[in-house]
């Protein structure tokens, strides 16, 4: 059996490899190059797919054809190369792109979210096809570098190109940092849904000495905004967190603090969960601006739906391997922001994100704790053998 400290070691040296790649979304920047070498390694078939300016990997094990079929249930192990921008470099204890261990931690963009948790998937997908090479069904891997941006040319177009060749999935494992204290006590099994628009408002410019010869589209904006901030969507229920409305960005004016701007833009967002509908939410927007008399045009942008997984083999199988390797009790959740796992659900696969703290995500500093890459790994291999070997049986060697 492989010690703690060397698979940490194992594990480390290819998160630092990919977190020395600047790969700002949705640049993958040479990471799936890296991923791609250790996988073909290990047996794996993989498919370079490239949509639009994204690079993506669709990977299989047994390979080495892409789109080899094995009898047995589809397993996937899914994620994103992309990371957030920097910010300013010089806020940085150590440069964003040079991976630094220091004081038990890794720093970089990307450490958390989710470099490591690759990192931690390959090598334990690895070790699960050298110990099983005739597991029962299909080992893969999805992997994108369009999820922190558009997330138009990634998981989607991949989700969409499988679907044209009938290829399903039957369970997904997405490496998101889940966690909030320890590896594994927090899973995501769903998400609230990301819908959202920037409405500009039409004014009339002129002098704010003579608002009467103008009209103000900040005021009526602010108005509706207003209205939308203080409304009860909903309560949410035992599985979702309420539905939410934030405003992300205003934009008007000339610079000049005595003219009345003749446009307003602003933006905002709706994390919805199933009591509601993207329509239903379209329209009392809609009202809020008509009420408030904002002149408006809106540019709506619907980036996910509510989804999630209520039990089934995957949930059980990832609460006992985190209970094993970690001693944890893990508490399932759909808080937090969007993922693809919203584009890889409504294939009718069961899906749980699970990934280290989640802590210093896109804020400087990011850091992955040392002491948690070799459980995380362990806990990826076990939930692999869970589902491929115990629950199926492994075909004879």
């Amino acid at each position: 059996m492989t010690s703690a400290s060397s698979l940490t070691d194992e594990v480390l040296a290819l998160t630092q490899a990919l977190v020395a790649r600047p790969s700002v979304s949705p640049d993958d920047a040479g990471c799936q190059e890296i991923l791609i070498e250790r996988l073909e390694a290990a047996g794996f078939g993989v498919e370079r797919m490239r949509f639009g300016e994204v690079d993506n990997l669709w990977a299989v094990h047994p390979g080495p054809d892409p789109g080899a079929t094995a009898p047995g249930p589809r397993f996937v192990l899914a994620g994103h190369t992309d990371v957030v921008p920097s910010g300013p470099v010089d806020a940085w204890s150590s440069p964003p792109f040079e991976p630094t261990v220091r004081d038990g931690f890794l720093y970089g963009r990307g450490a958390a979210d989710m470099k490591s948790s690759l990192a931690a998937m390959v090598v334990a997908a690895e070790r699960f096809v050298a110990n099983h090479p005739h597991h029962a069904g299909c080992l893969g891997f999805l992997i994108t570098s369009d999820e922190e941006a558009d997330a138009v040319d990634g998981t989607v177009r991949v989700v969409a190109e499988l679907a044209r060749r009938g290829v399903g999935i039957d369970y997904c494992v997405v490496g998101e940092p889940s966690s909030t204290a320890r590896v594994g006590d927090v899973i995501r099994v769903g998400r609230r849904g990301s819908f959202g628009a920037t409405a500009t408002v039409k004014g009339i410019q002129g002098h704010v000495a003579y608002p009467d010869q103008a009209v103000n589209p900040i005021h009526s904006a602010a108005r509706a905004l207003g209205t939308l901030v203080d409304t009860t969507w909903d309560e949410g229920d035992a599985d979702f967190p309420p539905t939410s409305f934030q405003v992300s960005n205003v934009r008007a004016g000339t610079g000049a603090s005595n003219v009345i701007p003749g446009a307003c833009e602003c933006s905002f967002n709706f994390r919805f969960n199933p009591k509601q509908t993207h329509d239903g939410l379209k329209a009392a927007v809609k009202r809020a601006f008509e009420a408030a008399g904002a002149d408006a045009e809106f540019d709506w942008r619907l980036s996910g739906m509510p989804f999630i997984t209520r039990g089934g083999k995957l949930i059980d199988a990832v609460r006992e391997a985190v209970a094993d390797i970690a001693g944890l009790e893990t508490q399932t959740s759909t808080s937090g922001g969007t993922s693809d796992g919203r584009f890889i659900a409504p294939t009718g696969a069961e899906v749980v994100e699970l990934g280290p703290v989640n802590e210093t995500i896109h804020r400087v500093d990011e850091r992955v704790a040392l002491a948690d890459l070799a459980p995380l790994s362990r806990i990826y291999e076990a939930i692999l053998g869970r589902v491929l070997v115990t629950l199926t049986g492994s075909r004879p060697a």
